[in-house]
């Protein structure tokens, strides 16, 4: 009886923990974002400016990803590549249709910035598995799936170790790892690989690609 009620009391430990530890992760991605939104204010009007003045309308990129346990939400991005389209009506390749603008905006990860108002939202976090197509869904292995068990990031432990320029079956993997190893202190260390990552320009796109090939399940 008395080790039943130790294994009780033990269970109640650890989810305690667990809720703890989620609400220390919320708070600091709210405290951070709203600083951030508050710091980078100019420079997000001069980006809104400056794609109006070469893209047009929209200046953002709405879209929808696949959130955490699944579930689809509305990404935030800046537009970084035209509506251009062949004589079918299909777009065209990323390269063709990814702007000069485009280019610079995503060599610096500007591009991403308005994912921090999908972070005070509550749809993504500023560590994570980065958000990918729902189209994506079915193609995942049951270990892969479990991504999904936390909420997204605007950054994630795939993206400091290689980002783009690793396969996917690299980038899952890696993904999975940080849902096993999550804390804290993983997510501060993170973001501050993430800062050198941008001002190195690592791992931008893929060999031959303008971004990334698509995800086609795995081998």
């Amino acid at each position: 009886m008395v080790e039943g009620r130790c294994l009780g009391g033990s269970a109640v430990a650890v989810r305690s923990r667990a809720i703890v530890e989620r609400m220390a992760k919320r708070i600091f991605d709210l405290g951070i974002s709203c600083l951030l939104l508050v710091a980078f204010s100019p420079l997000l009007l001069g980006l809104v400016c400056l794609i109006f003045v070469t893209l047009g309308r929209p200046v953002l990129l709405r879209q929808v990803r696949c959130g955490q346990y699944g579930r689809p939400f509305p990404l935030y991005k800046f537009r970084s590549m035209t509506d251009e389209r062949d004589e079918s009506g299909e777009l065209l390749d990323d390269q063709r249709r990814l702007t000069r603008v485009g280019r610079f905006i995503r060599r610096l990860s500007f591009d991403e910035l308005p994912q921090l108002v999908n972070v005070i939202q509550g749809d993504m976090s500023l560590v994570g598995p980065r958000p990918l197509l729902m189209e994506y869904l079915p193609l995942y292995s049951p270990h892969q799936a479990r991504r999904h068990d936390v909420r997204p990031g605007i950054t994630g432990w795939a993206q400091v170790s290689g980002r783009n320029a690793i396969s996917w079956e690299r980038k899952l993997s890696l993904d999975v790892w940080y849902v096993d190893h999550r804390s804290l202190w993983l997510d501060c260390c993170i973001l501050l690989l993430t800062l050198l990552k941008v001002l190195r320009r690592e791992g931008i796109s893929q060999l031959g690609h303008a971004t990334a090939e698509r995800f086609r399940g795995s081998r």
